[in-house]
């Protein structure tokens, strides 16, 4: 019997599946496509962006130099940042809201909330196939199975755990996961309630030739129809059709339908020599109404779906499964404190929902009709300023969306900066094994004596940090959420009680 078994091998379930091994539990994932490759997941239509906190989770799980290889991109992170170089006032790029690209020069990250320098900095351009082969060879160290071309048919579940039945095999375990994108068979075999919003619009990713590209002007477009997007990869355009999503998934998408709706976004006669692959899509904004029912949890599109606008989906679908891996293998290995598991619902469903309301956002926008020019008009206007452009940014890279955890300091429930010690070891390296870490800055090493009641579940750093922040100590949890913060004198009794909530009763 296993611990959990992980329904979908993307890059969530694969995520969850490294963080559960990495914890000591036994993990299946059971993956319906024979194949991990597809020209599906490699550039131009498999290219993703991910978030500066997407970023850091691979950075705090030691593969971010495997992403960076793997997404082509050559610069070191970690060499400045093993010196104590200043960290850049601007990020090298700061994406689009709506279609309407943020100026990186107009991005302060001073501002940004409790930040330090260290190796991530900002957001990463890869693709799904880089994502997801360094989150394979992850997997394979750790021992997690991985069974692929097998389709799950049925769940039952009851106090003694949950089985999954797939290919004529059941598949045994205490608790089981549907990371299986946002068709999710596990969502509905399970009974949950998906909830939100019809679609406005068919949207179109192709990769094909066009006769005559200088017709098509670069970057996002918004038009009187509709909008259009050709990005710098050849052939790679993107449209959305305002019909409230009735073209999708209806029929196949010819090349003549697909130059019908660019002639009539673009409002030109381009012509569509070859279409080598498309795909469709909506701005469909639906939610599970919780994450868990008995033994069976979602993460990723299997929990929520909304339009790609942003690039937020991969983002919000990895956060999910750094929230949820530290607490399911808790509770498998039995010293969760009561409710534990309950918080992956409580924490993760208003990111959710705040990324649904995003995304909706940014559709009300870029609808081809006056209401949505004239506040176009008005968020371009706001987005020429540093303020406008800072909040924005703050809020795609996941750095204003801290978790309400009830603690008294302003940086509980934030993700962690990454703090550095006086002998260069940085908190980033201390979350590597994925316990949950104790950083205690005092002089006296104040908390080590409590610290160690819960040792095996957490690690204790003690020593002058470079910078403090003024604090006198830190809990941080293993998806690197900061869980208590104490002042220069911390309170032991204070810290005794957040690190009980959330890794149970002390060892004896």
């Amino acid at each position: 019997m296993h611990d959990a078994v992980i329904v979908g091998a993307g890059p969530v379930g694969l995520f969850l599946a490294c963080e559960l091994a990495l914890a000591g539990c036994s993990v299946v994932v059971l993956e319906r496509d024979p194949e991990p490759r597809s020209p599906w997941k490699a550039e131009p239509l498999g290219m993703r962006g991910l978030s500066a906190a997407s970023v850091e989770a691979f950075y705090r799980r030691g593969m971010l130099r495997a992403l960076l290889a793997a997404s082509g991109v050559r610069d070191d992170p970690y060499a400045d940042a093993e010196t104590d170089a200043d960290e850049p006032s601007h990020p090298r790029g700061a994406g689009h809201f709506a279609g309407m690209m943020l100026d990186p020069a107009k991005v302060d990250l001073a501002a940004l909330p409790f930040r330090l320098p260290g190796p991530v900095t900002e957001g990463l351009m890869t693709n799904l196939e880089a994502v997801e082969t360094v989150l394979t060879e992850q997997a394979s160290r750790l021992g997690v199975e991985i069974r692929r071309g097998v389709t799950v048919s049925a769940i039952t579940q009851d106090e003694d755990g949950v089985v999954a039945r797939a290919g004529g095999q059941a598949y045994a375990a205490w608790w089981l996961v549907g990371c299986d994108g946002g068709r999710s068979t596990v969502r509905r075999l399970a009974g949950f309630d998906f909830v939100g919003t019809e679609p406005q619009f068919t949207g179109y990713a192709m990769h094909a030739t066009v006769a005559d590209p200088e017709q098509l002007r670069p970057g996002f477009n918004p038009t009187p129809t509709g909008m259009y997007l050709r990005t710098h990869l050849d052939g790679h355009i993107g449209m959305m059709d305002f019909d409230g999503g009735a073209f999708d998934r209806s029929q196949p998408p010819t090349r003549d339908h697909l130059q019908e709706v660019l002639r009539r976004v673009s409002g030109t006669d381009v012509t569509l020599s070859d279409v080598r692959l498309v795909s469709t899509f909506t701005d469909r904004a639906m939610q599970a109404t919780t994450y868990r029912q008995g033994r069976v949890l979602l993460a990723g599109d299997a929990a929520h779906i909304h339009s790609p606008l942003g690039g937020q989906g991969l983002n919000l679908g990895l956060g999910d499964a750094m929230n949820l891996g530290w607490k399911l293998a808790a509770s498998a290995h039995g010293y969760a404190p009561d409710g534990l598991l309950d918080t992956y619902t409580r924490e993760r469903r208003p990111i959710g929902a705040a990324v649904l309301d995003w995304s909706r956002a940014q559709v009300a926008v870029m609808k081809p009709d006056p209401h949505a020019r004239a506040l176009r008009g008005v968020l371009r206007d706001l987005l020429g300023t540093g303020d406008g452009t800072t909040y924005v940014f703050a809020w795609m890279s996941g750095s204003a969306n801290p978790y309400d955890l009830g603690g008294e300091h302003p940086l509980t429930g934030r993700s962690a900066p990454d703090f550095r010690l006086a002998d260069g070891t940085r908190l980033g390296d201390l979350l590597r094994d994925g316990r949950g870490v104790v950083l205690d800055f005092s002089a006296d090493g104040a908390l080590r004596g409590s610290a160690l009641g819960w040792e095996g579940r957490t690690r204790y750093a003690a020593g002058p940090a470079r910078e403090d922040l003024g604090l006198g100590a830190v809990l941080v949890r293993p998806d690197g959420t900061v869980a208590w913060a104490g002042d220069r004198d911390p309170d032991r009794a204070a810290f005794e009680r957040a690190a009980g909530r959330w890794f149970g009763g002390p060892r004896r």
